[in-house]
């Protein structure tokens, strides 16, 4: 059993009681550590570490072991008790009579683009199973592609969408208190995969890390409980990505922020360790998940706080205003209760946004659907998964989307680039728009996310009257006019049936776009359409934004090239080639840790460059190298032997 200690101000050292772990089950070997007791600092800081972990067989193995088991098996019962729980924990406010009604955003755009996309590179079916939702997420690594789904996981080739294993039961993985709503992301600076999900006693969170960048092998497992925090549970688990930990984000009865020590799980560490803080009280409708900053592009600076996102709405009880929450997370290590998550207004928070309505008293079944009269979850009150964060020239940028109320019966996509000015820290608002090109179909579920060119791609859901369940993307360049998608949304997955009121309403909370690290150009998406007799179905899928030499506008296109390679002695030699400006650029060189080693600003002259960074004094292993401007940037990843 976990002891607990609560330190006492002034308290400068502790002694720590230890506490066997529990052993992992699926483990090639029992593993077992002492574990030190969590500490509860005074200023609400909880430093503790996993309470179990484990080392897997390779997934390949255990895949074809358990064979082309059916997708059904277990999870039936498992997900009727989630759907319980996260119905008990939201929309407990009542609307506020002033605030924004539908019909009175000033940002809608209500036309589609006028450019085309092309259809789909890949796009195969998902994986499927019967509890509701399927709730599909998914990331894209350097050859492979990852979707998971309740409760299984399946690795794709990413070149032909062929499945490379057959679905692996998650039981097999953390054991059998594994339970639901797991997300998978490519950790492309270590070249690891993550697994994060939530564990049958609702009172833990479980993770997974890879031993090498291949998703069908072994992965460390580690378990960490949320008893001593937060007695109700936990739900919503929303991961990411950053420099100095894993960060979580989740729906609790006392809201808080977890971030995880990610350089010891890249090695393995068994008492990895968690830091846990109490989120800011703000507004909100009763659902409240705020989402950390995820990172594409190159790794924020060692140092940089972490970024946690949440909307208020003039239309629920308590709140006055239409604006975006961003809470600043600054975690020690070294010195765990010195760690601070805050509400900074030197960083421009909140920010004060156009008019919208978010509220729906249809809670849970606000998407109307052809063919039936059972409702869809808008998952209304938050931001969809993910909050990309990319580092620029002079500035840092975040996407986010949320569902909105058009009126009428009708939901749309409230959509915004946020920019930071990196010597001030200040956030701002550069664009915002609603996404409602028509007037009488759904669109929801929102993943947004930019490219290396800066254009903005954003997949989503569709239903309504003349429409079942389907997924569809758009997309725009960054030089288009702000607040529009310039290109004509496309159909990845048509639906084919509807969900009736037996097959529930919920649908595809985890739904996700990333980029893929190959190019930082294509988009890949996973989302859920519903097929006939209304079973629930999931798709994989990728897209480009096309580049932009046709139109004259001035863009980065697929014609630079880039290289990176060690001259055999000791520097690290950088060119590029058929460059489409001769404007300054910056060259930055970067540890996986996202520690800045080094960095040159460059002017190309004939659209070539060619630099070098000395390697002396720099360890084996892996580096990344950062190339761009205002206008575009390519990171590319270098091995120093």
């Amino acid at each position: 059993m976990k002891k607990t200690t609560l330190v006492v101000l002034g308290l400068l050292c502790l002694q720590a009681v230890r506490a066997q772990t529990t052993p992992n089950k699926v483990s090639d070997q029992t593993i077992k550590y002492e574990r030190p007791e969590d500490i509860h600092y005074p200023n609400g800081v909880t430093y503790s570490h996993a309470t179990s972990f484990g080392e897997t067989r390779p997934f390949r193995e255990l895949a074809a072991e358990q064979g082309l088991k059916k997708e059904t098996d277990i999870f039936d019962m498992k997900e009727a008790e989630d759907a319980d729980r996260k119905e008990m924990r939201r929309l407990k406010v009542s609307a506020n009579p002033n605030g924004t009604k539908p019909g009175e955003d000033p940002s809608v755009q209500d036309h589609h683009g006028f450019r085309t996309l092309s259809a789909p590179g890949i796009n195969v079916v998902g994986q499927t199973g019967s509890g509701s939702p399927l709730d599909p997420n998914g990331s894209c690594g350097l050859t492979q592609y990852v979707q998971v789904v309740n409760s299984f996981y399946r690795v794709y080739n990413k070149t032909t969408g062929a499945a490379l294993i057959n679905s692996l039961n998650l039981t097999n993985i953390f054991g059998s208190n594994s339970f639901c709503d797991p997300v998978a992301l490519y950790d492309k600076y270590a070249d690891r995969w993550f697994i994060g999900m939530l564990s049958s006693v609702s009172t833990s969170a479980m993770i997974a890390v890879s031993k090498t960048n291949d998703a069908t092998g072994a992965y460390y497992t580690w378990t960490f409980d949320y008893k001593s925090t937060n007695s109700g549970g936990i739900d919503y688990p929303k991961w990411s990505i950053w420099q100095d930990g894993y960060y979580l984000g989740m729906n609790l009865s006392t809201e808080e922020i977890s971030v995880f020590n990610r350089a010891q799980m890249l090695v393995g560490n068994a008492a990895a360790a968690q830091i846990t803080l109490k989120s800011p009280v703000i507004p909100t409708n009763g659902f409240f998940c705020p989402l950390p900053a995820d990172a594409d592009g190159v790794l924020p600076p060692a140092g940089t706080p972490q970024y946690i996102f949440a909307f208020e709405d003039d239309n629920w009880s308590g709140a006055s205003k239409d604006q975006i929450h961003i809470f600043k997370m600054v975690t020690n290590w070294t010195t765990p209760a010195s760690s601070t998550l805050a509400e900074d207004a030197a960083d421009g928070s909140p920010l004060a946004v156009n008019a919208f309505n978010s509220y729906w008293s249809n809670y849970g079944t606000e998407i109307t659907q052809k063919g039936s009269t059972q409702g869809l979850d808008a998952i209304q009150g938050i931001f969809m998964f993910r909050a990309q964060f990319r580092k620029w020239t002079g500035y840092n940028t975040v996407v986010l989307n949320n569902a909105v109320n058009m009126g009428s019966g009708q939901a749309g996509i409230r959509w915004y680039e946020l920019r930071q000015d990196q010597s001030t820290s200040k956030w701002t608002v550069y664009q915002q728009a609603t996404y409602s090109p028509d007037a009488t179909e759904n669109r929801w579920l929102g993943s947004i996310a930019m490219d290396a060119n800066g254009s903005i791609g954003m997949a989503f859901a569709v239903s309504g009257p003349g429409e079942y369940p389907s997924i569809r993307y758009t997309g725009r360049y960054s030089s288009d006019p702000l607040g529009t998608f310039t290109f004509a949304e496309q159909t990845a997955k048509a639906g084919a049936g509807s969900k009736s009121s037996s097959g529930g309403n919920r649908w595809g909370d985890y739904s996700n776009t990333a980029m893929d690290p190959s190019d930082d150009m294509t988009f890949w998406h996973t989302s859920m359409w519903c097929g006939s007799g209304g079973s629930e179905q999931t798709q994989i899928f990728n897209f480009k934004i096309p580049q932009s030499v046709a139109t004259g506008i001035t863009e980065n296109s697929a014609a630079p090239t880039y290289t990176v390679y060690q001259d055999g002695a000791s520097n690290l030699l950088v060119k590029g080639s058929a460059l489409s400006t001769n404007d300054e650029i910056v060259v930055d060189l970067f540890d996986v840790d996202g520690k800045q080693i080094s960095g040159q600003k460059i002017t190309p002259a004939a659209n070539l460059f060619e630099t070098n960074f000395s390697t002396t004094g720099l360890a084996k292993g892996t580096y990344l190298v950062r190339i761009g401007n205002v206008n575009f940037q390519k990171v590319i990843k270098v091995s120093l032997n």
